[in-house]
């Protein structure tokens, strides 16, 4: 585990962009399941869209999916001010929300973004080799859930081992409160059964960088679940799984995470060019 203060910060910072000089567009509400899913649900209809902003004028760029927060049951899709103009392409996605829908149709939800993303990145000038998923809170755990659980995008034509990378902000490791809530358990028993995904530990998962607040002022046990991930992913043999946590931040730790989100990106696409 690393701790994050603010001297690596204002560094890392110094390090995280890409080339900025470039022109950027966004697509709204683009639909991520085919017609005839969409015609069989109003709900579908509403809900399961994206948004997309790209580099306009250059090609072979990354992509960060992101999916927002709020406990799987509220939140709207957002593209993070902080990814904006940095050289890379990012996906806001929205999925659809508890109580409306129950586990796991919004996992269901994030595979099929990702997998929309994975098949038309390459139309807009991306690199769909260079996809990778990140979100906040409820966000990170399905970014987790679907780079963990191999199966979710297998049902796309899709192997999760293609993803460049899972970046999750403070997402849950263990199986998520609302899934417990939705089975009538309390938010203070954990459970790990296969909705959680430190479940699904592997040694040949993408490359793994975790991130959370502060452990004295996290929602309760979010940076120990991401501790314990961590280190299961080490013991079954991932070469590439990070812990940071940010001293003095909170749950609500988005704000000194991106540059880590940046950094890991570069990194990753450095890594590939030189292989290339």
């Amino acid at each position: 585990m690393k701790r994050f203060s603010l001297t690596i910060l204002f560094i890392t910072l110094s390090l995280s962009g890409f080339a900025q000089e470039t022109s950027y567009t966004t697509k709204q509400n683009i639909p991520y399941y085919d017609a005839g899913v969409r015609e069989r649900d109003d709900y579908i209809e509403e809900r399961c869209v994206l948004d997309l902003y790209f580099p306009s004028d250059k090609e072979g760029f990354p992509t960060v999916v992101w999916f927002h927060g709020g406990g799987l049951s509220a939140g709207q899709k957002e593209i993070p001010e902080a990814l904006k103009e940095k050289g890379i392409a990012v996906v806001g996605v929205n999925y659809r929300l508890y109580p409306k829908i129950g586990a796991p149709v919004y996992i269901e939800d994030a595979a099929a973004a990702i997998a929309w993303t994975m098949k038309h990145i390459e139309a807009y000038g991306g690199d769909p080799s260079l996809v990778f998923l990140s979100g906040h809170s409820a966000g990170g755990y399905l970014a987790a859930m679907v780079g963990m659980d191999k199966k979710w995008l297998a049902k796309h034509g899709l192997d999760a081992n293609d993803l460049a990378g899972l970046i999750p902000f403070s997402g849950h490791m263990i199986t998520h409160f609302t899934v417990r809530e939705e089975r009538g358990i309390a938010g203070t028993q954990p459970i790990i059964d296969e909705l959680a995904p430190l479940y699904h530990v592997r040694p040949d998962a993408p490359p793994l960088l975790l991130i959370t607040g502060d452990r004295e002022m996290e929602m309760l046990g979010r940076y120990e679940e991401n501790a314990y991930m961590m280190r299961m992913m080490k013991v079954a043999g991932h070469q590439s799984t990070t812990l940071f946590e940010m001293d003095g931040y909170g749950h609500n730790m988005t704000h000194p995470a991106f540059p880590l989100l940046l950094n890991e990106v570069k990194r990753i696409v450095e890594k590939q060019e030189l292989k290339d």
